[in-house]
């Protein structure tokens, strides 16, 4: 069996004749259906890139020490985290990479088993399936069987529902995970877009209570600064947890280039541009939301991160169809779960002319 034969079929591809409608439409083709940006990278963070440019020696997995300065820095400030030194953090080459070979890389395989929500992003199957590990899905964590899990995935804000988890919920899932020594990865990529909801870390003291024992928290520079074509983002938590992949990750040669981790340092120092970029999609987010109520849709969650989960209740892929006849795509919610069948994900990531022309056609 080949490494591939472990995988699901790669669900995008279904997507292409959808594609291929919207793109015919006379006004061209509104792409909602990924999560990528589209704005600007911020001028301070090119410069700082542009800056660090004649590197001509390899960088170290690790990351530089202003790099690791900048990471607990912002950790403590942003994530409320008390007692972090560098032993607490480490950059990862995008936090996709990360999720994928976790698993894998804590040395997981058969007889072992991670768990994550039932609506959820596809690459935390996958990063089971490449270690051959089992996996499964989840309502509620707290009911599932211990015996041989081995990592549970959190992710709050959600993707692709937006939902976000109480302190108290967060408080409760951590305690019993550590009650039957189960690792705990908490994926937090979309925590800075909070709309209606306010975010919170696993690794902020009312939920941890001060120690960073069996947690990880995963973040991504790509949604924040714009980043994503940087692929940079970093883990923070458990010192034992970090201080294994490091050595591992060392091994394997897994470092960001010197100039990505010089342009991570610049944009973590700045707050600025991510008001900015928070702005920007907030009245995005308003324009589609008012067009898609208007239009019939139901909207659940969606109270934080990048997206939109809308229903017209029928199957996705109807909607879908719908949608693509008017030149609007976007993501069936079935890519995230069976459960996700009556639903679509739409994302804030398109231009503000995309934005408009979709609003345009949504409220004809």
């Amino acid at each position: 069996m080949s490494v591939s034969d472990l995988l699901p079929v790669f669900p995008w591809d279904k997507l292409e004749p959808y594609k291929k409608t919207a793109a015919a439409h006379p006004g061209g083709i509104v792409d909602l259906s990924v999560g990528t940006p589209v704005d600007p990278v911020p001028e301070l963070v090119q410069k700082a890139l542009v800056a660090a440019s004649d590197s001509p020696g390899y960088p170290t997995v690790w990351g530089t020490p202003e790099l690791r300065d900048a990471l607990v820095g912002w950790c403590e400030r942003r994530l409320g985290a008390r007692g972090l030194t560098h032993r607490n953090v480490l950059p990862v080459v995008g936090s996709k990479e990360f999720v994928a070979w976790v698993p894998t890389q804590l040395g997981l395989g058969p007889g072992d088993r991670v768990a994550y929500p039932r609506l959820a992003y596809p690459t935390y199957e996958v990063g089971a399936r490449l270690a051959r590990a089992g996996y499964e899905v989840y309502d509620d964590p707290t009911e599932l069987d211990p015996a041989g899990l081995r990592l549970l995935w959190l992710n709050s804000p959600s993707n692709p529902t937006g939902q976000v988890l109480s302190k108290e919920e967060l408080t409760r899932v951590v305690a019993w995970a550590r009650e039957h020594g189960v690792l705990v990865l908490s994926d937090e990529c979309y925590l800075e877009l909070g709309w209606e909801a306010e975010p919170v870390s696993v690794l902020h003291p009312d939920v941890c209570g001060g120690s960073h024992e069996g947690l990880v928290a995963v973040h991504s520079l790509s949604k924040r600064s714009n980043l994503a074509g940087y692929r940079s983002a970093f883990v923070a938590g458990d010192a034992g947890v970090l201080g294994e992949l490091l050595q591992i990750r060392k091994h394997g040669g897994m470092m960001i280039p010197a100039p990505v981790q010089a342009a991570t340092v610049a944009a973590l120092g700045d707050e600025t541009h991510v008001h900015v970029q928070r702005e920007r999609y907030a009245a995005r987010r308003a324009a589609l939301r008012a067009a898609l109520l208007g239009h019939g849709f139901r909207i659940e969650h969606s109270e934080a991160s990048l997206y939109l989960w809308a229903s017209r209740e029928e199957s996705c892929w109807d909607t879908v169809a719908h949608l693509a006849g008017l030149g609007v795509l976007v993501a069936p919610g079935d890519f995230y779960g069976v459960a996700g069948e009556r639903h679509v994900r739409i994302g804030l990531t398109a231009t503000d002319e995309r934005v408009e022309a979709a609003v345009r056609r949504l409220n004809a």
